[in-house]
């Protein structure tokens, strides 16, 4: 009797079971027609019914609250840590968009160079102040304190000259850099000094740009000064295109002065005068170089092109366009990382600055600080203020590390990837032009100068000529050379008291060009050929 009556009663659990089943499958049915996923498609299958079989068969005597449970299970959205999952997962879409958005435009570094006094402080901030990047406040601000000291036209050069020393003295020292954008460009300006003593932080500014933005004063006596020999603009144009400057704007200033007032003769004789020394300096005139007409004070033909009322001749367009519609070499995105540490500083941890020459970075990656072999990880990394989680080549970066203390790191240390890092020398062979060299001085091995190559500044002497080219030929002469004039072409052997990171300018453009100077001349340009030990 008892038998049967526990066979009775399993029966009638399995019974229970089997219709709670079946509510289950009718229940998850309608969920199905009812409830569509997030992306608006199909929908999930509900992650409910297997944990509501594990309570059935836990709870199996309690049959009228497991088929409440069911239904309402069904109905409910997905469990708890699936939410989260997804919540986390879409925050982390979000970024990475956020990261494309921000990344669509591409980014240029613009460097402003030119003779001392043509105006490349005014244009920088007038193109600040025209981009929305410096208020009206700040700029009555600047324009009280520029009248305060008798310097009336002055005020939007406060807005790059930060310190008392520039704003005192009205010259630039040190790069400025700021940033604006434009509908399809984000671009970091860089305001280099034009006085011939600070000619190093010049190039400092000039290794880091994109393209060059050549200053020209259209004032009476101002355009002569700065072209006639020692005259900064002279100077200024050979750098940049030994430092990989590719295009050159060139801008003809101050055309609202009254010894000008938009005069085409003016402009048309600047041009004329500028032309055959840029294409003796390597350019080509007709695809590397643009010629135009603004007023920096006034911002004419800065953002929008100016009115015919104010110069009939000129329908060509303003600085803004052109600088959207011009074309710089890509690099490589896969290359090995290189990036150039032109400043180091202490921020919670080691903060290193530059601009990526190649490759690509991310937070978390492994990298290596050459020539001191020290591997880092990198923490953060931040672009024109806002922090980032990836950047590409031509950014400018600050990125913290961890793994190296601030003070062993110097400007002109290389961060630079682990599987493929640069190469330390403390020599290498290189062909050389000799530009101008000092009176009485004589090129031969022996002759010592300061090297400049990316952010490395170092001291150097030649320890061998060997072999000079022959100008019309271009190929290397059969005489042994043991000294060269100005103007010759020699390859030479060069070394260094400091192990310094460099590339064959043949594989590495950027990292392999570089200049000589001496007691405040550059005396000669050159590429790296070989690397020696």
């Amino acid at each position: 009797f008892q038998q049967r009556r526990q066979a009775s009663q399993c029966s009638s659990v399995n019974n229970i079971e089997e219709d709670i089943r079946a509510l289950q499958l009718d229940s998850s049915a309608e969920g199905g027609k009812v409830v569509p996923n997030e992306n608006g498609g199909e929908p999930e299958e509900p992650a409910a019914p297997d944990n509501m079989e594990e309570d059935l068969r836990d709870e199996s005597h309690a049959a009228s609250h497991m088929e409440e449970d069911a239904e309402s299970q069904t109905v409910h959205s997905e469990p708890k840590a699936a939410v989260e999952v997804k919540e986390q997962t879409t925050s982390a879409s979000e970024l990475v968009e956020d990261d494309v958005e921000k990344n669509k435009k591409r980014h240029l570094n613009v460097v402003f160079i030119g003779h001392v006094d043509a105006g490349k402080s005014t244009i920088g901030g007038q193109i600040l102040y025209l981009s929305g990047q410096v208020d009206e406040r700040t700029i009555q601000k600047y324009e009280k304190e520029a009248k305060d000291k008798s310097r009336e036209s002055w005020y939007m050069a406060y807005i790059m000259d930060t310190n008392e020393e520039e704003r005192a003295k009205g010259k630039t020292v040190e790069v400025g850099r700021a940033h604006f954008e434009t509908e399809t460009t984000r671009y970091t300006i860089l305001d280099a000094p034009g006085h011939k003593s600070y000619v190093p932080n010049m190039i400092s500014g000039a290794s880091q740009a994109d393209i060059g933005v050549l200053v020209i004063s259209a004032r009476k006596g101002e355009f002569e000064t700065g072209y006639e020999r020692g005259g900064q603009t002279r100077e200024h144009v050979q750098l940049a295109k030994t430092l990989g400057v590719s295009k050159l704007l060139v801008v003809v200033n101050k055309m609202d002065d009254s010894t000008v007032n938009w005069s085409k003769e003016r402009y048309d004789e600047i041009e004329s005068k500028m032309v055959p020394f840029l294409r003796s300096s390597g350019y080509n005139v007709k695809k590397d170089i643009q010629f135009l007409p603004i007023s920096g004070l006034y911002g004419t033909n800065l953002q929008t092109r100016m009115s015919k009322t104010v110069c009939p001749w000129w329908d060509g367009q303003c600085l803004f366009e052109v600088l959207d519609v011009i074309d710089v070499p890509l690099r490589d995105p896969k290359a090995p990382f290189r990036m150039p540490i032109i400043d180091k500083f202490k921020d919670m941890g080691t903060v290193v600055m530059g601009k990526v020459e190649s490759g690509s970075v991310r937070e978390g990656s492994n990298l290596l600080i050459m020539p001191n072999k020290v591997q880092v990880k990198v923490v953060a990394l931040y672009c024109d203020e806002d922090r980032c989680r990836s950047a590409a080549p031509g950014e400018n970066l600050r990125v913290r590390v961890s793994g190296i203390e601030e003070e062993d790191i110097l400007s002109g240390f290389v961060l630079s990837s682990v599987e493929k890092p640069i190469a330390a020398v403390y020599e290498f062979v290189a062909q050389l032009h000799i530009l101008e060299l000092l009176e009485n001085a004589i090129f031969t091995a022996g002759y010592k100068a300061i090297l400049h190559i990316h952010a490395v500044v170092e001291e150097c002497e030649i320890i061998e000529l060997m072999q000079q080219i022959d100008p019309k030929t271009r190929k290397p002469m059969k005489k042994k050379v043991l000294f060269v004039k100005n103007g010759a072409v020699v390859i030479c052997r060069i070394q260094v008291t400091n192990m310094i990171c460099i590339e064959k300018f043949s594989e590495f453009q950027q990292l392999g060009r570089f200049t000589l100077r001496t007691e405040g001349k550059t005396v000669a340009i050159g590429k790296v050929t070989e690397l020696g030990a």
